[in-house]
């Protein structure tokens, strides 16, 4: 590659800091920012590029707000306002399906919500943790969820049992949970290693841990000296990079299943890299090495084998918080690398669950993945009539199949208001509850500032004026 051609890859990068600060694009060969996307402030793990046609990012709420969060999506190739959705509540972290078509995110609350993206229909919402949820992660067969919370929890969901819109409930969904971790959950991670069946979380309590994804089992526990803030694993999945709260990055390396003892450290002692002074924030890794995002406002690109930064790029305007490297010709005109017919559709999300036939007629077909190029097909979307058209057409010849359809319809329509209504007040139960703590706060304040000896200030400020014209008044005129 030449000087000055520029590198085939983009580094994107956002903050959590204000709106304002929004996303930037940097070439990763020469260092120079390419691209500003403006308004966007996007928590840890709260920025994804989906099904490498659009970036997809959650939104920071200010400190204290009741209000709902926001999820904005900008496509790469077409330059254009993002596409704005609004959610019940704030969301933080982000996954995506390898394919696109689904989207989750986590509440503080607790709360997961699940989008299908093509339509923005929200599939289901429901109670996965009694803490804030800090990552979010699908199976590299899209066939599980994993979520992991501030108090260490660590679930596994069934997408089968999720997308069954028969039960809204998320009990069944459940394959199983840990608690083995002592402190808050801060990234979470699969391999592709021993059939798919292994992944792995880190946490502030200062390691991290193997587990098997169907059963639950925990395979194996790394140690290191401080709390774990991100990891990540080189593409060839034979090394575990580990950041941690003082700036070290932990390298060791990766035997999964090698070890009979869960507790066992695995390896020797892991090789340490040194070039930041804050506590990591994100780790990614790109065909020229491991990027790392620091508090300390850096963002440095190292060279694994020497131990070396290659590159240091500085974001003034506050620590990085997400990390995504593309493709550069992702961001090239549409028209130049793919047909316009092989876009994928985005909807805004929708704000409560609705019935799976209210989607004004538009259906989802997919395609089954058997190869690689089948999994890069485009998703078939096709119009059909609305159910009500077919009713209507059964009715005029009188079939007695039209009077079950109808019925069956009506209670369709009655589950989903139910459960519409359950979700709705839980929110509301949700909102007065932080409303209540904000007029607590309020009232203590309220409260100091009513001691006497503030209301014997307020009182001589009330009365001194009254007291001062009574002896202008007294006094005789000269």
């Amino acid at each position: 590659m030449g000087k000055g051609k520029g590198s085939d890859e983009v580094l994107v990068v956002c903050s959590d800091r204000n709106m304002g600060t929004g996303i930037a694009m940097w070439d990763m060969e020469t260092g120079d920012r390419i691209m500003h996307i403006p308004t966007c402030a996007s928590p840890l793990h709260g920025l994804l590029c989906l099904r490498d046609q659009f970036l997809v990012a959650s939104q920071v709420n200010k400190h204290g707000s009741v209000g709902g969060g926001a999820i904005f999506t900008w496509s790469l190739n077409k330059p254009q306002q993002p596409l704005r959705s609004y959610p019940l509540e704030a969301i933080g972290p982000l996954g995506c399906t390898k394919d696109g078509l689904f989207l989750a995110g986590g509440s503080p609350s607790g709360n997961v919500y699940l989008w299908e993206v093509a339509g923005g229909r929200l599939l289901k919402t429901w109670r996965a943790h009694s803490r804030c949820l800090k990552c979010l992660i699908f199976s590299n067969d899209d066939s599980l969820l994993i979520s992991g919370s501030e108090d260490g929890v660590v679930c596994v969901w069934s997408m089968v049992s999720l997308l069954d819109t028969e039960d809204f409930g998320s009990s069944c969904s459940l394959l199983h949970y840990s608690s083995e971790h002592t402190s808050s959950v801060t990234g979470l991670l699969t391999t592709s290693g021993i059939a798919n069946s292994t992944f792995i979380s880190s946490s502030l309590d200062a390691t991290c841990k193997a587990w098997d994804v169907f059963s639950g089992r925990l395979i194996q526990t790394q140690d290191y000296p401080l709390g774990i803030t991100a990891i990540v694993t080189d593409p060839a999945e034979q090394l575990l990079f580990a950041g941690s709260m003082d700036g070290r990055i932990f390298v060791s390396v990766l035997d999964i299943g090698r070890l009979e003892d869960p507790l066992a450290v695995a390896g020797d002692e892991p090789v340490v890299l040194k070039g930041h002074n804050g506590s990591i924030m994100a780790l990614t890794f790109s065909s020229v090495g491991l990027i790392s995002a620091s508090e300390d406002c850096t963002v440095c690109l190292w060279d694994v084998v020497s131990q070396v930064i290659i590159r240091s790029f500085n974001h003034q305007k506050g620590a990085v918080t997400n990390l995504v490297v593309i493709p550069r010709s992702l961001l090239h005109s549409a028209s130049n690398h793919r047909r316009v017919s092989n876009q994928f559709r985005v909807s805004v999300l929708s704000k409560c669950p609705q019935p799976a036939n209210s989607s004004n007629g538009i259906l989802t077909l997919l395609h089954t993945c058997s190869s690689p190029k089948d999994h890069q097909a485009s998703v078939d979307l096709r119009r059909t009539n609305s159910l009500n058209q077919q009713i209507f057409e059964m009715e005029q010849e009188q079939t007695p199949a039209a009077m079950q359809m109808k019925v069956e319809t009506s209670i369709d329509h009655r589950t989903w208001a139910r459960r519409m209504t359950n979700h709705v007040m839980e929110m509301n139960r949700h909102l007065q509850s932080r409303l209540l703590d904000l007029m607590q706060t309020r009232l203590l304040l309220a409260t100091e500032n009513d001691s006497p000896t503030t209301r014997k200030s307020k009182k001589l400020k009330i009365e001194s004026p009254p007291l001062q014209q009574q002896e202008k008044i007294s006094q005789p005129p000269s």
